[in-house]
């Protein structure tokens, strides 16, 4: 299994990570990207979208299924990845280098217990093994 351990997992399969820009970077796992199959089309939310944790913001089709992508944190989002949209199979290659959107953290506060919500890689890997 192919999991960095700087990444904070969400149950629902998108991982996240603070960006050297200062802002939260979203992608989906390898766990996922494996489940979809050959992706075919990404679907990201808007720029300046307010999103709440878990809430379904964007959408993955590949040849097998098309799934819903979550937020797992609060925030707005900042920036959306073109190139991911326009190339949505590099997903299937690199999903780990692969940033879908970015999220700008409103509160402090609840983005902390937010966070504390979230999976380490280590947790993340045990519970898709079993």
């Amino acid at each position: 299994m192919n999991i960095f351990s700087n990444l904070l997992f969400a149950q629902t399969h998108e991982w996240i990570k603070r960006g050297d820009d200062s802002l939260y970077w979203v992608g989906i796992s390898n766990h996922a990207q494996e489940a979809l199959g050959d992706i075919l089309f990404l679907k990201l939310p808007d720029i300046g979208s307010c999103l709440k944790q878990g809430q379904a913001c964007a959408t993955i089709e590949s040849l097998k299924a098309a799934s819903d992508i979550h937020a797992p944190i609060s925030g707005v989002v900042a920036e959306i990845n073109a190139v991911a949209t326009e190339n949505p199979e590099s997903i299937n290659t690199q999903p780990y280098h692969v940033w879908l959107f970015k999220i700008q953290a409103n509160d402090e506060k609840i983005f902390l217990n937010e966070l504390g919500l979230l999976q380490s890689a280590s947790q993340y890997e045990s519970g898709i093994s079993n």
